[in-house]
C-alpha cells in the first residue's frame, strides 16, 4: 500500500471516528418535569432576586462589551486555542435565548449543553455555575428574560482545528468535569458556607486564580493558587495577566487581613493597593453591589484556603540588585519611597503587602511598569495624586527585568527573579 493511500485512509478514519463522536457524544437536553422552580415567589421578588445573582456571576463583564448593548455578547477572549466570542443572552428570539426555557438554560449552567444538545465551550465558565442551585438558576433565567432583548448575531468562534469541533468538548469533559450543585459543609458556619457558593459557584474566582493545563482544565490540586490569561493593557492589545494565589500561602492572601479582603471587594481598594487590570470589571461591574455580608462571606471563605505552593525561588545576585536598586531610586523611588512602603497621597506600598508584587507569576507587574495601572473607568474618587505613567519606552527589558526583580527582592519581599525574556513577552 502506497503512502500516499495510507494517508487517505487513514485521514478517512479520523474523519468517520470525529463524525461518530459528533452523533454519539452530542449530549441531549435534560428536561425536567414541570417548571425548574417549584416554590411559589412573586415574579418582581424573582427578578430582583436573579438580577443580584446574575451580577455576583458578573455575567455583564463577559457578555458586554465597551461600545456594544447589555448582554448582547460580542467580547473576544483569547486563548492557547484561538479566539471566543461571548454569546447573546438577551431575550432576543433571533440572537439570543428568548427561545429558551427555565430548562435550557439550566443545562447551559449546570451540564454545559446548549438547547440542541451542542457541548459549549468551557470559556463559559460553567465548570462553576454547575455548582449553583436550581433555585437560583431559575431566578437569573427570570432576571435575563425581563432584560430590553437585543437584535445581534453572535460572532462566530476563531478556533484551531481540532478545538472547533465542539463534540471534542465531551470527550475533555469525562476527566475534567463533575456537573452538580454545591452541597455545604455541615462542619462549616453559615458564612463560611455563603463566602463558598459566592466564589466558587457565583464569582467563578478560580478561571482565573487556578493554573490550567495543556487542554485548558482547572488543575485542582493547585486550587486558587494562581493562574494566567489573556487580557487587555491598558494600550489596548492583549497581553498575559497572573493572577495572584489567594490561599493563606506566605506570599498568597495570608498577606492581607479579613478586612483588607472585604474592603478590595468592595471598594477596589484598601489601605495595601488599588484594583488595576482584568480586576476593575470583577469590582466594578459585580462584587461592589453585593451586600456587605456577602463580601464579608467572601473574604472569610478566602481567608480559610489551605496554603498552596511548592515552588522555590532563587537569589538574585548583587550585581543585579545593584543595577535594579539604581533604577527603582531614579523611577520609582520618590513615590513608592526607598522603604518601598508607598506613600498616602502619592503611591501604593510595594513592600511585602503586594500580592502583584509577590507572584510567582511576574507578568502583571511587567504590564504595570511597561503599560502602567490599567486603572478602573469610570475612575475611583483619586486616592494618589496621579497614575502611575508607563515605562514602555524608558526602559528596556534587562532594566525592567532588573528593577522588578529588585523590587520582588527588597524589604520583606521574597519572589523570583524577572528575566528579559519575562519581560520580552509581556511587550
Amino acid at each position: 500500500m502506497s503512502l500516499k493511500i495510507r494517508h487517505i485512509l487513514l485521514s478517512g478514519l479520523v474523519l468517520l471516528v470525529l463524525i461518530a463522536a459528533f452523533i454519539l457524544l452530542r449530549s441531549p437536553a435534560i428536561k425536567g418535569e414541570g417548571p425548574l422552580l417549584t416554590e411559589q415567589i412573586a415574579e418582581s421578588e424573582l427578578i430582583a432576586r436573579g438580577e443580584y445573582l446574575v451580577t455576583a456571576a458578573n455575567c455583564a463583564s463577559c457578555h458586554t462589551t465597551n461600545d456594544g448593548e447589555f448582554m448582547a455578547g460580542g467580547l473576544a477572549f483569547e486563548t492557547p486555542f484561538g479566539t471566543i466570542y461571548s454569546t447573546n443572552i438577551t431575550p432576543d428570539p433571533e440572537t439570543g435565548i428568548g427561545t429558551w426555557s427555565d430548562w435550557d438554560f439550566m443545562n447551559s449552567l449546570r451540564h454545559g449543553i446548549r438547547p440542541n444538545g451542542e457541548h459549549l465551550y468551557p470559556a463559559f465558565p460553567y465548570t462553576s455555575y454547575t455548582k449553583a442551585s436550581d433555585e437560583d438558576i431559575a431566578a437569573m433565567y427570570a432576571y435575563l428574560q425581563s432584560i430590553e432583548p437585543v437584535n445581534q448575531s453572535p460572532l462566530e468562534n476563531e478556533l484551531e482545528f481540532p478545538f472547533n469541533l465542539r463534540a471534542l468538548v465531551a470527550f475533555w469533559k469525562v476527566p475534567y468535569f463533575d456537573a452538580g450543585a454545591l452541597e455545604p459543609e455541615p462542619d462549616q458556619s453559615a458564612e463560611w458556607n455563603r463566602g463558598a457558593y459566592l466564589i466558587e459557584a457565583l464569582a467563578h474566582c478560580s478561571a482565573c486564580h487556578t493554573p490550567r493545563n495543556a487542554i485548558g482544565a482547572a488543575q485542582l490540586d493547585a486550587h486558587m493558587s494562581g493562574g494566567e490569561y489573556m487580557d487587555l493593557v491598558s494600550s489596548g492589545e492583549y497581553r498575559v495577566w497572573s493572577a495572584p494565589n489567594l490561599t493563606s500561602y506566605d506570599r498568597g492572601l495570608a498577606l492581607w487581613s479579613h478586612d483588607d479582603v472585604a474592603s478590595y471587594l468592595k471598594t477596589a481598594r484598601n489601605d495595601i493597593l488599588e484594583s488595576f487590570g482584568p480586576m476593575n470589571e470583577v469590582i466594578l461591574n459585580s462584587t461592589r453591589y453585593l451586600a456587605d455580608d456577602d463580601i464579608d462571606a467572601m473574604a472569610t471563605y478566602l481567608k480559610s484556603l489551605a496554603p498552596v505552593s511548592d515552588r522555590s525561588t532563587a537569589e538574585p545576585d548583587a550585581g543585579l540588585m545593584g543595577r535594579g536598586r539604581t533604577i527603582y531610586n531614579l523611577h520609582c523611588g520618590t513615590c513608592h519611597l526607598p522603604t518601598g512602603a508607598g506613600d498616602p497621597e502619592m503611591a501604593p506600598q510595594l513592600n511585602r503587602g503586594s500580592l502583584v508584587v509577590q507572584d510567582e507569576n511576574p507578568a502583571s507587574m511587567i504590564n504595570a511598569i511597561l503599560y502602567g495601572p490599567h486603572v478602573p473607568t469610570p475612575p475611583l474618587p483619586p486616592k494618589w495624586r496621579e497614575v502611575m505613567e508607563e515605562y514602555q519606552y524608558t526602559l528596556d527589558d534587562e532594566e525592567v527585568a532588573a528593577v522588578a526583580t529588585f523590587i520582588r527582592h527588597s524589604w520583606e519581599n521574597a519572589a523570583g527573579i524577572v528575566t528579559p525574556e519575562q519581560v520580552a513577552r509581556q511587550r
